[in-house]
């Protein structure tokens, strides 16, 4: 236990950065394999089925939303609790979190058998988006108990330093998906063509064989956290403290929900290649995003070990590395998507029209990315060491209050090219607010660790 505690405090910050993170941004990388290969192979099926898996995408962020939420907060606290030498508290949070992660995985399964029908055929009236959708999200959230307990799982791992073994049962899970889905898409190997529904099957499949994984991890190679069967119950003043923390994360991801919900039905004016180019863009930038996201995955139990070891200096010196690294992997993204928008959008099969809609698109949207990349780090730095609060107005005024009327408004032009814009008009008052924002926290730390 110590030697892990002395690598979190006292390893140079860039080594440690790279060591936590690295593994965590190629889990993310294969983590956004999961939509990005069942769309791939699903384009091959029909626009219309490509089309459903681009409109299931605001339920499939709620579970992202509620799954990553409960981590970063579960998270946070491990990593605060070894910080401060106090292993019980760590163990009540991690059996408590086991509960917490089992409670989601009912109210998606709830979620999936009774509203997938109703939420599709409230944005289209074509009866083959309708039927895959339905299909599609039915399976994915009624048993999306494998995706939550890999975000357990996984997260426990994050927290005690041990990242490469967190990457290994994402990389397992996503390759697992890779290998079945034209298996049973397409009907190989002596398996039925299942279509839509074979990709449904193949992600959760590689979900559940993760969360497995997951959980052998950390029974055989994590000491620091003890799980047990008799420890796991809910408890109140954890659960509130895990969402204190992770609430502004679900409420931030949730309103990505809506926002994608929204600008759907705003597309859906122009036409359904609108919204499949829309579709395809939210694919491709999982390929640039995921990796910051791991960055910060990596970066939230080292400032929080630090923050409660009260080593401020770790603390600065880790965001700082994690601010240039975000804002240098959003720039190779702004390259890619600049200079390859065509070939990008071409995994997908696009159409003439596809790609005529889409290639502008995609150069102007990812004109917001490397501000982007400040704004990420400064909103985590908030949720895990400042006031979570700071985190969600961000996010509330980014994408409610700035980008959803703005794009409203500049759909009222007839013009598909200007409604991108709202990205980078919303990302400039995102980096106003997140400028400030992290200067409060940073004060804030100052003053509460004397200094």
């Amino acid at each position: 236990m110590e030697t892990r505690e002395n690598k979190m405090g006292v390893l140079p910050e860039g080594k440690l950065l790279a060591g936590m993170a690295i593994p965590m941004m190629f889990s993310m990388i294969f983590q956004a394999l999961y939509n990005v290969v069942d769309s791939y192979f699903v384009s091959r099926v029909s626009q219309d089925a490509f089309n459903a898996l681009s409109l299931a995408f605001p339920l499939q962020a709620l579970i992202i939303a509620l799954g990553g939420g409960t981590g970063l907060g579960v998270n946070a606290l491990i990593s605060r609790s070894l910080g401060e030498k106090d292993r019980e508290t760590a163990d009540r949070v991690a059996n408590t979190g086991v509960v917490l992660f089992a409670l989601c995985a009912v109210l998606f399964a709830i979620v999936g058998f009774t509203c997938s029908g109703p939420f599709f055929r409230a944005q289209t009236d074509v009866a083959g988006i309708v039927e895959a959708g339905t299909t599609y999200c039915t399976i994915c959230l009624g048993f999306s108990a494998g995706i939550f307990f890999q975000f357990c799982f996984e997260r426990f791992l994050q927290a005690t330093g041990r990242t490469t073994l967190s990457m290994a049962t994402q990389v397992t899970g996503a390759l697992i998906n890779i290998v079945m889905d034209p298996i049973l898409i397409f009907g190989y190997l002596g398996f039925p063509a299942m279509g839509v529904k074979g990709a449904a099957i193949a992600t959760v499949l590689g979900q559940f064989v993760a969360a497995g994984i997951g959980l052998v991890m950390n029974l055989k190679r994590n000491p620091e956290i003890r799980l047990r069967l008799s420890d796991m119950r809910f408890r109140g003043d954890i659960a509130a403290e895990v969402y204190r923390i992770g609430f502004p994360s679900i409420v931030m991801q949730s309103i990505s929900s809506v926002l994608v919900f929204s600008l759907n039905q705003i597309l859906l004016t122009f036409s359904t290649v609108a919204t499949a180019v829309y579709g395809a863009y939210f694919k491709l930038q999982s390929f640039i995003f995921m990796p910051v996201f791991g960055l910060n995955n990596g970066m939230i139990p080292i400032i929080s070990f630090n923050y409660g070891a009260r080593r401020p200096d770790r603390v600065k010196k880790t965001i700082r590395l994690s601010v240039f690294t975000a804002m240098s992997i959003m720039a190779v993204g702004l390259l890619l998507f600049e200079l390859f928008p065509a070939q990008l959008l071409r995994i997908f099969n696009a159409s003439d029209e596809m790609l005529a809609q889409g290639i502008p698109a995609l150069r102007i949207i990812a004109t917001h990315f490397v501000l982007a990349g400040f704004c990420i780090i400064a909103g985590t730095v908030c949720q895990a060491i400042g006031n979570p609060t700071y985190s969600l107005i961000i996010s509330v005024c980014r994408q409610m209050v700035v980008l959803l009327p703005a794009a409203y408004l500049l759909s009222l032009t007839r013009r598909l090219e200007l409604v991108w814009l709202a990205f980078p008009i919303a990302e400039l008052a995102s980096v106003v607010l997140s400028t400030y924002y992290l200067r409060r926290t940073m004060k804030t730390m100052h003053e509460k660790l004397g200094e």
